[in-house]
């Protein structure tokens, strides 16, 4: 179990990440590859994402990977040191930037019980040809095995922060936190979650990050050393299919585009879900002006509804929408069926 002891302090200073990390993402998909986990939901992505790895010869630079992190109960925190919303490069950057002493203290750490591989000991070194190929190796499996998905990881973000927003508006901090559960509770005064390990996390008046993990699953993870700054990144949870949705929808405009345009296609179509103007500007990468003047044209066209909520609008896809969106014939979707 691990236990997060929170004060009214600490709620105040609490932070949600704006999107999720890409040095966790490839730590904890690594993981993914070594084990069975949430095999319904991942399975589909593991195959694909095996046949990649090796159409592009990067088996053997994964399997170098994994010996850096193992699926374990310990794992360096050297290879996570981002906090949500990062890039890539910075990231990578920072892993790079490790000092020798932290990189030969945490590698020590995973073999602590068997020999260390030749590979490993010169990185552990400080070696600058071995720190080199690992930035190499980063970047050309975070390039198969997560840029592909992202933008489903980005739909599940933007979805996450829906809730979270909801939360936070009705309930404040507290009510933020207690919206994670059943994976996080708030439990007379700490963050208790599901762990490997008794665990306890102390913040000692520092601010905790909570970092949106698409592929950590199961249970939220925290980083190893309590003197860093704390993080915890907790489960997206997509449902079953996402690949597979992902597949069919793929990363260019639907055929609809050819009616009104290939963004406000898109648009359209990340209203499967309701979402608000913001949300669809994060999702899409657009401005909150452009998000809006998009939305307003669905909506004088009668393919979107929009609702005002406080200071935010929600905008939800109309029957009619669905039917443009989908193929359909208007008189069928919209009725629901023939004379």
């Amino acid at each position: 179990m691990l236990r997060i002891e929170v004060t009214g302090e600490d709620l105040a200073r609490l932070r949600v990440a704006p999107d999720t990390d890409p040095l966790w993402e490839i730590v904890l998909s690594l993981h993914l590859l070594q084990n069975r986990q949430a095999a319904v939901v991942f399975d589909p992505w593991r195959r694909e994402v095996r046949a990649a790895l090796a159409r592009s010869g990067l088996t053997e630079v994964t399997a170098a990977l994994t010996r850096l992190s193992p699926w374990a109960a310990y794992f360096p925190d050297f290879l996570t040191p981002g906090q949500g919303g990062g890039g890539l490069a910075e990231g990578i950057e920072a892993v790079l930037s490790t000092p020798r002493r932290r990189l030969s203290a945490e590698l020590s750490e995973v073999y602590a019980h068997g020999p260390v591989p030749p590979g490993v000991r010169r990185l552990a070194e400080g070696d600058v040809a071995a720190l080199e190929r690992l930035g190499r190796a980063l970047r050309a499996y975070h390039a198969v095995a997560v840029e592909p998905y992202l933008p489903a990881m980005r739909g599940a973000v933007a979805d996450d922060r829906a809730v979270r927003a909801d939360a936070a508006l009705r309930g404040g901090a507290a009510g933020l936190l207690e919206s994670y559960g059943p994976s996080v509770a708030l439990d007379a005064g700490a963050l208790v979650a599901a762990y490997p390990v008794a665990r306890r996390l102390p913040l000692g008046g520092r601010p905790l990050t909570i970092v949106p993990g698409f592929f950590c699953v199961v249970a939220p993870v925290v980083l190893a050393d309590d003197a860093l700054d704390p993080v915890l990144v907790h489960p997206l949870g997509p449902a079953p299919g996402w690949l597979a949705r992902t597949r069919a929808h793929g990363s260019a405009p639907p055929p609809v585009s050819q009616l009104i345009g290939p963004t406000r296609a898109l648009v359209l179509d990340a209203l499967e879900h309701p979402r608000t103007t913001g949300q669809l500007a994060e999702l899409l990468r657009l401005t909150a002006s452009t998000a809006s003047r998009h939305a307003t044209v669905l909506r004088e066209a009668g393919l979107v509804t929009s609702e005002r909520r406080g200071n935010t609008v929600l905008h939800r896809r109309t029957p009619l929408g669905d039917a443009v969106m989908n193929g359909g014939r208007v008189g069928e979707d919209v009725a629901g069926g023939g004379r």
